[in-house]
């Protein structure tokens, strides 16, 4: 920029230009109205014939992904740093469901939209397709399905239920992968392996191996009472799935952890393909493209 602050440029592909402009003026609606910590803040915008452009503050460290999932990088994540960005996204989307003048549910909470910046500190982005809601009981049906395979919860992504423990589910699936620096794909259940461990007492061998030989015995506690939040997080039923406010309890150790129950692991991917258009990218995830589907 002029005044030599670093800035974060976001260039929309053109692709689909009805949607695309729509999820444009979504994010810049939405992120213009919300100001926390923990989110990533809108600096401006462009339009220019079919050119969409977002400008945000340049976060230094790139996105979450770029870290857990590299073979080298994910060492260098302390078990400190990874619970300061668990704690930091647990705020960012308490803001978003409950704190925020404007409550809405982010839809897309993914490891590649977690943003650090020079400190390391964790920052929600891209809200494209955020959608705005009333209440934290409320929940739609919608025929539009859009997010990314492995973070959706299943009432979603089979039935288009929306509801903030949609973003509850998805946090639950991420905080499994940070401690684990594993990607929960088509290829490696994630949950599954985790609940597998769980069941035999062993969920401790579900650190990241790279760190868990560092940790003290009150840092190993910590990441146990982790991985049994990730797991009531991912419960079947949105009842059974704590709200954020109790995450963050948990999470301090101000609230005992319930006991969760088996979460839905074993659904095979060919019966969640022919319901969902789904595309594999390079990385592993798969987007899910607009679908239509009959909400029960």
């Amino acid at each position: 920029m002029v005044d030599g602050q670093e800035v974060a440029v976001k260039k929309l592909s053109a692709g689909n230009r009805v949607q695309g402009l729509k999820e444009f003026r979504n994010e810049v609606n939405l992120i213009a109205k919300l100001q926390h910590r923990n989110l990533v803040r809108l600096l401006g915008y462009c339009i220019h014939h079919s050119e969409r452009i977002l400008v945000y503050e340049y976060m230094s460290n790139k996105s979450l992904d770029t870290f857990i999932f590299d073979p080298r990088r994910h060492a260098t994540l302390s078990w400190k740093t990874r619970m300061d960005i668990i704690f930091g996204i647990a705020r960012g989307l308490l803001y978003l469901h409950q704190d925020s003048r404007h409550t809405m549910i982010h839809r897309d909470l993914k490891a590649a939209n977690v943003l650090l910046d020079r400190e390391m500190v964790a920052k929600i982005s891209d809200f494209g397709i955020a959608k705005l809601f009333s209440s934290i009981g409320d929940h739609q049906v919608t025929e539009r399905i859009v997010g990314t395979y492995g973070y959706m919860s299943p009432e979603y992504a089979m039935d288009g239920m929306v509801s903030f423990m949609q973003d509850v589910y998805s946090f639950g699936v991420l905080l499994l992968e940070i401690i684990s620096s594993r990607r929960n794909q088509r290829s490696f259940n994630l949950i599954a392996h985790a609940w597998g461990l769980f069941e035999e007492n062993k969920s401790l061998e579900l650190l990241d191996p790279a760190v868990r030989g560092g940790c003290s015995p009150t840092e190993l506690e910590q990441a146990a009472t982790c991985i049994q939040i990730g797991l009531l997080c991912v419960q079947e039923s949105p009842t059974q799935r704590p709200q954020m406010v109790a995450v963050i309890s948990m999470l301090s150790h101000q609230q005992v952890p319930g006991r969760p129950l088996r979460p839905v692991v074993c659904m095979p991917v060919s019966s969640l393909t022919d319901l969902l258009n789904v595309q594999e990218d390079t990385s592993g995830n798969a987007e899910l493209t607009i679908t239509n589907l009959e909400g029960r």
